[in-house]
């Protein structure tokens, strides 16, 4: 088989991955907090083939006998690109917008019936009754998942309040009707190695296994806890937009698509290459 066959399916495979990952991101440019994925190619293993000739040790040669040759490119690495997006300004009491790289929201996720800590930069949050008789609200994402305190557990409290303040770092004032006020401490996460966040759908990243990793808990996140609470960047009244940019996306995904073209075409002429060879006698 003509071998441009296999270097240009090899490499058409990864560049239709590309375009799938792009074409994600542009899905997403209107998700609060979403995070666009970056693709780096690298090539494949070459494979040398010699070829000596009778003057391979002409004098003014600059180049050794032999040739190399390549069967591709592949997807080398997608990286989570973190930087933050433009601030959305809504004065909605309950949306808050993480104005700092790396920061995150705890969430509560059941997976398998196990109720599993998430993370997720989607700031809209809604406050959703409890079904239990207590008239008791929690502290949800757009989705319905439990927004966590700094002790683990789900914010809840009466439904009959005035207001809510949330500061810049991170905590929740619930001013009730009566004149007395509830504090929650927003769990806030510094993640340091974003890479290693499996994104499981709905804007929301789970946590890997830090034992398959051999990796300890700080070497992955870190609980902005205590003193740490004063290196929290929150806004209230706002929601943090996608940091795609719609420029860049388009004019990769026309590069994307013209390499795509090119070795199909790649194909085509190699196949005409062979008929012809066929066709002599």
């Amino acid at each position: 088989m003509n071998r441009s066959f296999l270097t240009a399916t090899n490499t058409m495979t990864q560049l239709q991955k590309q375009m799938d990952t792009i074409g994600h991101n542009l899905a997403n440019v209107n998700t609060h907090g979403y995070k666009k994925r970056d693709i780096q190619f690298s090539e494949l293993l070459y494979q040398q083939f010699e070829n000596p000739t009778s003057d391979q040790n002409a004098i003014g040669r600059l180049t050794p006998n032999g040739i190399r040759q390549g069967v591709g490119a592949k997807i080398g690495q997608t990286m989570l690109n973190l930087s933050t997006g433009a601030v959305q300004v809504t004065d909605r009491p309950l949306d808050l917008a993480l104005t700092k790289q790396g920061q995150f929201l705890e969430v509560l996720v059941e997976e398998n019936g196990i109720q599993v800590p998430h993370v997720t930069r989607n700031g809209a949050l809604y406050l959703s009754p409890l079904n239990d008789g207590t008239n008791q609200v929690a502290l949800v994402t757009a989705e319905g998942y439990p927004v966590l305190d700094t002790d683990g557990e789900p914010i809840v409290f009466l439904d009959q309040f005035k207001d809510m303040t949330i500061s810049t770092d991170g905590q929740l004032t619930v001013n009730r009707q009566d004149g007395q006020s509830q504090q929650f401490d927003l769990s806030v996460l510094q993640v340091d190695k974003p890479q290693l966040l499996n994104p499981i759908g709905n804007n929301v990243y789970g946590l890997p296994n830090l034992e398959e990793l051999g990796l300890a808990e700080e070497e992955l996140f870190t609980q902005l806890v205590g003193d740490n609470r004063a290196n929290i960047a929150i806004t209230q009244g706002a929601l943090e937009q996608s940091n795609v940019d719609v420029a860049t996306e388009m004019s990769d995904l026309m590069i994307a698509q013209r390499s795509y073209q090119f070795n199909a075409k790649s194909i085509s002429l190699a196949d005409q290459m062979l008929g012809l060879v066929n066709g002599i006698r």
